[in-house]
């Protein structure tokens, strides 16, 4: 299972625009992990997106991860 890092610039091959909603919590909660460092928003969404699907290509069980909606 691959732990999750706040990634280092921003840098992406081709990508697309996709339009997702995210609860105000949770926009906060990645803002005050982001801030900072040199992470855009989207790179730490497409890191932990990239980290949830290897997790659930090994096996691990996504419904034991720790809530990331409450703000500090």
């Amino acid at each position: 299972m691959q732990k999750f890092k706040i990634p280092e610039g921003t840098s992406e091959p081709k990508s697309a625009t996709k339009s997702i909603r995210f609860p105000n919590q949770v926009i906060h909660s990645v803002e005050d992990a982001i801030r900072g460092t040199n992470c855009t928003f989207s790179a730490f969404v497409v890191e932990a997106v990239r980290v949830a699907l290897d997790n659930l290509q090994d096996g691990a069980d996504p419904t034991g991860w720790p809530p990331v909606y409450g703000r500090k």
